[in-house]
């Protein structure tokens, strides 16, 4: 279906070329998911068979991609359209109308095809994604799952033969990320689709690829096999891979149900596990640095946080999970003044964050949101970090400096935009913090980001807890929650519902636990397990 003819790109100015040595064919009617660390080339991969690259991204493509026999450097993304779909990471970013019905015509629209088959199809995407109840929804009403299924149903009606998808899951809470999930295998299994998956959250779909396209990194041609074989010798894997390689499993486990059958062995050696640890610089008469107290808020119509009660004590990492839609990013932007309370109070320092000059909150209180470009406006790194020192009245070189500490070797003749996933996450960690703020926010802040960034964020966000830092982050990602969280609370239709210790929270709920902790609890994480075991114990 999809086949790579020693595929090459390399773009403008750039040192390495972003693909090298692509030579392989994906069968028809596979889900094949790309692994791979950031920078390794998935999202060019991906943009080469939608024919993105390089008739819009520019560089030059060597080699030939073809898909059901078309050669995408000559035929354009328009000319593509029938046969294969694009679904980026942000499904709003594609609508270009206003309901879902709507939005599930319009590509059929653009193509020209009959209204009684345009009907025809749209009344069959509705059924077959679970949205005819929605059908004369407006899309801004829609959570973070339907918009996803609604993306994927607006090129589905066209009846494409690949679908090509970039981190569908990435924005999506646990529930929401299985709906959209769910909706691929009936894609794969019950029409033929071929789907083509780029994910770095791999503890979510790596059990439902039946291919595996592994890109090593730089000057090592791309592999496809056997997700098992080719998760034993990957940089990034999820940690139900990782608990089966400390094991000494072979073949490896994918699945949680898998490495629990083994399992049994491995839970007679492990002792109980120590307590958790206490946060760093919390003391037990430690005052709050922030309270929210009977929060409600009103965003439209409908209120989205509904009698909030919360306090964050210094050096303590709070987790704030549930679905999409549940209030969570609505409370962090009340506690950094973006939202007025309709009743009750929310204190940071001392402040009342909507009616604080933006010039005393920034040291009060900084929010890093789920998309750090949102801070990020100058033309430079360089630039960047001093207009952060001017903004906070630091001394200059202050966030540079931080910038260094934090993730050294960043040039400073950079543009933001050029910057990884991870790179401009820690960029706009040190914008926050030039004002040294006692209240870090974060939202989202794994978004995008690889298992190696991901643990640089932790080690940070460890850092600045030891320092007396306070940090609340608002996640879907329950690996991160389980390793770096003091304490989780848990958001629902606006009330919180949950909120105590992380491993109390995480384990009393099937939704919201690690696959360490669905194998071997009450352990949360794969390092808990290895610093259990001693090294006899350890294959």
């Amino acid at each position: 279906m999809i086949t790579f003819e020693q595929v090459g790109v390399r773009y403008a100015d750039a040192s390495e070329p972003a693909l090298r040595g692509v030579d392989l064919t994906v069968p028809e009617g596979e889900l094949c998911l790309l692994v791979g660390p950031s920078g390794a080339g998935k999202s060019t991969l991906l943009g080469t068979v939608s024919g993105l690259v390089p008739h819009f991204t520019g560089g030059v493509l060597e080699g030939r991609v073809t898909v059901a026999g078309r050669d995408t450097r000559t035929h354009r993304p328009r000319e593509l359209a029938d046969v294969v779909g694009t679904v980026g990471q942000d499904p709003a970013g594609h609508f270009v109308t206003d309901t879902v019905e709507e939005e599930l015509a319009y590509g059929m629209e653009s193509l020209g095809l009959p209204p009684a088959v345009m009907r025809r199809r749209v009344e069959e995407t509705l059924d077959l994604l679970g949205l005819a109840e929605l059908r004369g929804r407006a899309l801004s009403a829609l959570s973070g799952g339907q918009r996803q299924r609604v993306a994927i149903g607006s090129v589905l009606t066209v009846h494409p033969k690949v679908l090509v998808l970039d981190e569908p899951t990435s924005a999506l809470d646990p529930g929401a990320a299985e709906e959209v999930l769910a909706v691929l295998q009936r894609l794969v299994h019950d029409l033929g689709t071929t789907v083509l998956l780029s994910e770095h959250r791999l503890e979510r779909v790596v059990q439902y690829a039946d291919q595996v396209l592994l890109l090593p990194g730089p000057g090592e041609p791309p592999v496809l096999g056997d997700p098992a074989e080719l998760m034993a010798r990957s940089p990034v894997r999820p940690p139900v891979v990782d608990l089966g390689r400390l094991a000494g499993w072979d073949p490896l486990p994918l699945t949680v149900r898998d490495a629990r059958r083994r399992a049994a062995a491995l839970r007679e050696r492990l002792p109980a596990p120590p307590d958790p640890p206490a946060p760093a610089a919390a003391p037990p008469a430690a005052t709050a640095i922030a309270t929210a107290s009977r929060l409600v808020v009103a965003r439209g119509p409908v209120p989205a946080l509904r009698g909030v009660e919360l306090a964050l004590f210094p050096g303590e990492i709070t987790a704030l999970m549930g679905r999409n839609g549940a209030g969570k990013s609505t409370l962090l932007g009340s506690l950094v003044g973006l939202h007025a309370p309709a009743s009750g109070t929310v204190r940071v320092n001392g402040l009342v964050p909507h009616k604080s000059r933006p010039k005393d909150l920034i040291r009060s209180v900084g929010l890093v949101p789920q998309d750090p470009r949102d801070l990020l406006y100058a033309e430079t790194v360089a630039e960047e970090c001093a207009a952060a020192d001017r903004d906070a009245d630091a001394e200059p070189g202050t966030c540079r400096g931080l910038l260094a500490t934090l993730l050294a070797g960043i040039d400073d003749e950079r543009h933001p935009r050029d910057l990884s996933e991870g790179q401009r996450l820690t960029l706009a960690l040190a914008v926050v913090l030039a004002a040294r703020p006692p209240l870090l926010l974060l939202d989202e802040p794994t978004r995008g980001l690889d298992y190696a960034a991901k643990a640089r964020l932790v080690d940070i966000l460890r850092t600045l807890a030891a320092d007396g830092h306070t940090v609340l982050l608002a996640t879907h990602d329950v690996e991160l929650a389980a390793e770096l969280a003091h304490r989780t609370a848990v958001l629902a239709e606006g009330e919180i519902v949950a909120d105590g210790p992380t491993p109390d929270v995480v384990l009393a709920s099937p939704t919201f636990a690690p696959q360490t902790a669905k194998i071997l609890p009450p352990y949360l994480t794969v390092a808990d397990v290895a610093k259990a075991l001693t090294p006899q114990d350890q294959p």
